[in-house]
């Protein structure tokens, strides 16, 4: 039998972060999943998903997301009952996330909702073109950036002063 989930969604609010009594971290948060298809006006409709997480993965998560992050989960369906203290039986349906995917730059999903108030450093974490040693210029002063000056940046090794001298015995095909 067979019990996969995966979803690729934007959370609705921020990763609600609790602790159990013999101290395991559990996350809960849920997931606005677009539909496939869309309504009669032309809008398109989405799902909100219940999920959970447990131990240092809920930490982890809690800390690199926030509300409108786009997020990518694996996990899988589990459904559960309660008795709710006004003796009413309550069932819950969820996702138990077991891996996740941030699917944007840290600060990324801030831009489309107004930074949401928080004013936290924008530089991206997955590196920029600015910022990495393969596109772009780093340095104020081109010359500065490879040996002969020119702007090489779809070349990583451009400019490197070796040659690479490979026999047709060395490929793999």
């Amino acid at each position: 039998m067979i019990n996969t989930v995966v979803l690729t969604g934007r959370l609705t609010r921020d990763v609600d972060l609790r602790y159990t009594q013999s101290g395991a971290a559990v996350g809960s948060f849920t997931l606005a999943v677009d539909r496939r298809f869309t309504n009669q006006n032309g809008d398109r409709e989405a799902d909100f998903v219940n999920c959970v997480i447990w131990r240092k993965s809920a930490e982890n998560l809690a800390n690199f997301v926030h509300k409108g992050s786009l997020l990518g989960v694996e996990g899988r369906i589990q459904t559960r009952n309660y008795e709710n203290k006004q003796g009413q039986r309550v069932y819950v349906t969820e996702v138990v996330v077991e891996n996740f995917t941030l699917l944007e730059p840290r600060n990324g999903g801030q831009q489309g909702n107004n930074n949401m108030g928080n004013q936290a450093s924008q530089q991206n974490p997955f590196g920029t073109p600015q910022s990495n040693n393969f596109g772009g210029q780093s340095d104020s002063n081109p010359a500065n950036n490879n040996q002969n000056g020119n702007d090489n940046s779809a070349d990583p090794f451009a400019g490197s002063g070796d040659q690479i001298d490979i026999s047709d015995d060395d490929l793999p095909f």
